[in-house]
């Protein structure tokens, strides 16, 4: 079988292992992860709470370092960064949406996007008006002026996705995207990153409870005990009442 094109790998982890020495015994949370993240592609990271799960997404987020092992974005070994490398990495290669907002709660909705471009140095104009644009495709060109509190759960999290995609990022990562809003609301989001992700060419990497995620995921990875336990197209996925079964076809 022919090897895939490097280049079409936006994150490759090589027997990444991860332990917490913090607690007694100390806590394995992963062990050996291989896994590579293809360009473009939707990927959800599924598994029971104490699976690895988060610690799975924080790796492929830069947001932690492994105990072991080897982690590329983007060509670029994250292990060999100091901090400010990683920090520069962050802002530019990566968006983050989390389940709870992480708005700042004292800005307006367009302030909320501008702010991290003006981390990463882009002109202020520019900014506003990337801003503006990034709000309509959201839905959200009449809440402009709004604060956070102002706004429902879905138009906070339809704004956490506009930030996260403020500094166009090769890869936006969703932890658990859905989790508090109803079920409309999250299908909602649900089909909006998956716009986004294709329109834009973006890689999306989540971490979700959320079954309904399996409607737009190219490839699902579940993981049990910080092993990658199996990794399945969304065709070979066959969704029962109260549980999620592989396809027997």
């Amino acid at each position: 079988m022919m090897e895939p094109n490097p280049k079409s790998i936006m994150v490759r982890l090589l027997d990444v292992a991860k332990t917490y020495e913090t607690t007694d015994p100390p806590t394995v949370a992963l062990h050996g992860v291989s896994l590579d993240v293809q360009r473009g592609e939707y990927l959800s990271i599924m598994g029971p709470s104490g699976s690895g799960k988060t610690t799975l997404f924080n790796m492929i987020g830069g947001l932690d370092k492994p105990t072991d092992g080897m982690i590329f974005i983007d060509e670029v070994d994250v292990a060999a960064l100091d901090s400010y490398e990683l920090a520069f990495l962050r802002c530019r290669k990566i968006g983050y949406i989390f389940q709870g907002y992480n708005l700042l709660p004292m800005l307006t909705a367009l302030e909320n996007i501008v702010l991290p471009m003006i981390f990463a140095n882009v002109d202020p104009d520019e900014a506003r008006e990337h801003a503006y644009g990034l709000l309509e495709q959201v839905g959200l060109e009449n809440r402009w002026t709004h604060r956070p509190g102002r706004m429902s759960g879905g138009q906070q999290q339809r704004l956490a996705i506009a930030r996260a995609l403020a500094n166009r990022p090769s890869i936006v990562l969703a932890d658990e995207p859905t989790g508090n809003l109803d079920v409309q609301t999250g299908a909602e989001i649900i089909r909006l990153l998956k716009e986004l992700s294709s329109t834009m060419d973006v890689t999306v990497v989540s971490a979700t409870h959320d079954h309904k995620m399996l409607d737009v995921s190219d490839r699902v990875v579940w993981i049990r005990d910080g092993r990658i336990e199996r990794i399945e197209r969304r065709e070979d996925v066959r969704v029962v009442v109260g549980s999620v079964k592989r396809s027997s076809a």
